[in-house]
């Protein structure tokens, strides 16, 4: 038994560890490649989007993979961490010009806004089951999209001015308007780089890593697996539920920032329910619990569109049949068989058993 413990302890151990790896080896070769010119403009600029889509992938993984709940308002928590966070960096950059300390300061107050939230939400919300937790959830997205599509929010030297439904923010002349209603934001300092991605990335998988391999996250996954028996040996459901409800909001609040800030103007549609399915794609193709999964679906489903844009009006329908095809492979007995047999260790852990 405790041959076993150990092995699976060191398993996963060597499992995070390939995968920060992985996102390490990946931005070596971009940053290469980016040196020497090898990288078309147009897939340098999906570089920081791509990193906004893996956070919110790995996000919504610890929500759906590792708690065990449909949540189809991700992109909502999205949007709150990007309108809070650029709101933040606007009116900090009034007095700091360093870009990093913008971008860092937006994040953390957008993880901040976007973690009060979830927690808000997630009281009511996460007493649900099943198809009502997701039916509710997707109203939630619709409600934050339809609130930022009618708040007007503006900055000047006396502080925030804020207003809804009417554009009457009484601003100074030197202010500036941060949050245009329908218009959405607008003036964003453009501070989002790939490193600062690939960095929030790497802290992204360090909290669920650390989360998941801890009491709390082992006292979280037998809530998934059997919530009458974790409560019977009493384990508080709603605490746990809420905890990784609220980390699941906070990351992809950041990552709403990250992805504001990479552009200069930006909408409040943009994070509508067809970006948290989009998300929730790239969580069930990389698969549930698997966060190296998330990374890699991410990435792909990311540029695929792009690379098959050659194809015109046909790239959509390849874009679809890849998807379809993949799903089929990756939910298949056999060929999920066939990959086991080619892992390193599978050989000698039934040669043990």
């Amino acid at each position: 038994m405790k041959q076993s413990l150990k092995w699976n302890r060191s398993k996963t151990t060597r499992n995070n560890f390939i995968t920060y790896g992985v996102v390490i080896l990946a931005y070596i070769i971009l940053q290469i490649m980016i040196g020497t010119d090898s990288i078309t403009s147009t897939m340098e600029g999906l570089l920081v989007p791509i990193c906004a889509y893996v956070v919110m992938a790995l996000s919504l993984n610890l929500t759906v993979g590792v708690l065990g709940e449909l949540s189809l308002g991700h992109a909502g928590f999205m949007s709150v961490g990007a309108f809070t966070g650029v709101t933040a960096a606007v009116a900090l950059g009034r007095n700091v010009t360093s870009g990093p300390v913008l971008l860092i300061v937006g994040m953390i107050v957008g993880a901040c806004f976007a973690a009060l939230v979830g927690f808000l939400i997630g009281i009511p919300v996460l007493r649900l089951k099943g198809d009502y937790l997701a039916i509710v959830t997707l109203a939630f997205g619709e409600i934050i999209k339809g609130i930022f599509n009618n708040l007007y929010v503006g900055v000047d030297g006396s502080g925030l001015h804020i207003s809804i439904l009417s554009d009457t923010t009484n601003l100074a002349a030197d202010g500036d308007l941060v949050i245009g209603g329908p218009m959405g934001l607008s003036g964003i300092p453009r501070e989002s780089t790939f490193t600062a991605g690939v960095i929030l990335i790497l802290v992204t998988l360090i909290v669920i890593f650390h989360l998941v391999n801890s009491r709390a996250g082992r006292a979280i996954m037998a809530v998934r697996d059997n919530r009458i028996a974790a409560e019977s040996i009493g384990i508080n459901v709603t605490k746990y539920k809420l905890m990784a409800f609220t980390v699941s909001a906070a990351l992809a609040g950041a990552a709403g920032t990250l992805f504001a800030m990479n552009y200069t103007t930006l909408v409040a549609n943009k994070f509508d329910f067809n970006t948290s399915i989009l998300i929730l794609v790239f969580v069930v193709l990389g698969g549930l619990g698997n966060m190296l999964g998330s990374i890699i679906a991410a990435a792909a489903l990311t540029i695929l569109p792009e690379a098959l844009r050659q194809f015109s009006d046909y790239r959509m329908l390849v874009y679809a049949i890849v998807l379809i095809l993949v799903m089929l492979a990756t939910n298949n007995d056999t060929f999920k068989a066939f990959l086991g047999r080619l892992k390193p260790g599978a050989k000698k852990k039934k040669e043990a058993v």
